[in-house]
Parts: structure tokens; sequence; C-alpha cells
């Protein structure tokens, strides 16, 4: 039988990692202002939940610059050995927006001071939550073709920051329309209990599961039971 290979080309690999790093350029670009607007924005409002936002932002630039520092080398096996310090990078990331959101959405629930209705918060909200989706399945894509974890990291790290401007943009919303300045905190902590996840997920390294090592398949063989067509086992959410 003829051997097809998964892996990509040597060119191929090149191409999907300068992909990755205009991505991770464009996304440290996007949040460093969208942290400047936020925070500004949210101590103007004495809105917690605009400068949690902030510094969400901030906390995206340290996972897209630790994906940046990794593509940054010109070998393949360079940014192979840099992946799991990498990785270890965005599960700190993870973890420390779960602690600071559901720190902000318990003292916003407790009742820590009215805040105030923010046009800019919410026009900063819309634009996120529709940029965001773009450059996370990009990167996503690019990072699973490459058998990159910590590229898919990233990107869930982005996709955190979609599911975070849905709520902030709600929550905005609620309170200068209905004054329901509940319903952000709540959905916050639904938001913190994802990032944990995401965080134990990316400490393990299970964001990726078709390595460049996972590379062979025989012509109109099956993959084992354990692994689908493209190398990944149940479940994996490279994949998905």
């Amino acid at each position: 039988m003829t051997a097809i290979s998964l892996e990509p080309t040597p060119d191929r690999r090149e191409i999907l990692a300068k992909r990755i790093r205009l991505l991770v350029a464009a996304t440290i670009t996007y949040n460093v202002v969208e942290a400047i607007v936020a925070i500004t924005a949210g101590t103007l409002a004495s809105s917690t939940a605009l400068i949690g936002f902030g510094l969400d932002s901030i906390i995206e630039v340290s996972s897209a610059a630790a994906v940046a520092w990794q593509f940054s080398a010109a070998e393949h096996a360079v940014r192979e050995a840099r992946e799991k310090t990498t990785l270890r990078i965005i599960a700190v990331s993870f973890f420390a927006l779960a602690a600071y959101v559901t720190f902000d959405a318990i003292r916003a629930l407790t009742g820590s001071g009215e805040a105030e209705r923010s046009i800019p918060g919410i026009v900063l909200a819309a634009l996120s939550l529709a940029i965001m989706p773009f450059l996370s399945a990009a990167q996503r894509r690019a990072g699973r073709e490459i058998g990159s974890a910590s590229a898919v990291a990233d990107s869930k790290q982005t996709l955190l920051c979609t599911y975070l401007s849905a709520v902030l943009l709600v929550g905005l919303v609620l309170n200068a329309t209905l004054g329901w300045s509940w319903a952000d905190p709540i959905a916050a902590l639904v938001i913190a209990a994802i990032a944990v996840k995401e965080g134990r997920e990316a400490w393990r390294g299970d964001g990726c599961c078709a390595p460049s090592g996972l590379s062979t398949l025989k012509a109109g063989a099956e993959p084992d039971k354990g692994e689908d067509a493209c190398g990944c086992a149940p479940g994996c959410s490279c994949c998905n």
C-alpha cells in the first residue's frame, strides 16, 4: 500500500509559520489598542467590567507574545523545543484571566458602586466581537495544520476574548437600557470556568493531538480506533 503523509512539507511548514507570526502580530496590536481604550473608558465610567476587559487584553498580549517568541525561531526544531514553555505561559495566562474575572464578578455582585453607561465601551465590545473570531479561526487552522499545540491554545485565548466581548456587550447594553447590572458578572463567572478548563488543557499540552510526528496513513487503511482520520484522539479539541 502507498503511504500518504499527513505532515506538511518543509516549504508548507514555513508558510504556516509565517502566517502564524502575522496573525500573532495582528492579535498583539489589536489587544494593545483594545486595552488602552477599555481601561480608559472603564475608568471614566467607573465600570469594573470594562477595566477587567482591558486587563484581559493585556493578558492576551502575554499569551500571543509567547507564541511570537516560539515562532521567531527560523528552525522548526527550535520551535518544537520551545513548545512546552510556550504552553505553560499560555496556561498561566488563562489562570490569571480566570482569577481576575472571578474576583471582578464577585465584587460586582456584592455591590461596589454603580457603573455609568459607556458608549465607547459598547462600540469596543461590538468591534472585538466582530474581529476576534476571524483571528482565532485563522490561527487555529494554521496551528492544526502545522501541529502546534501552542498556536491552537493561543487561538483559544483569542476565542475566549470573543466570549468576553459578547458578555461585556450584553452587560453594558443591559446596564445602559434596563439597569440590569447583575447580568454581566453572572456570565463572567461562566467565562472564568471556561478559562480554567482551557488553562488545564494548555498546561497538559492537550491543545492539539496531531503533532507532525503523527504523520502517515496507508492508502485505503483506516485510522486506529483511538484516532480519527486526521490523527486525533476522540475529543481532541485541535481537530474540532
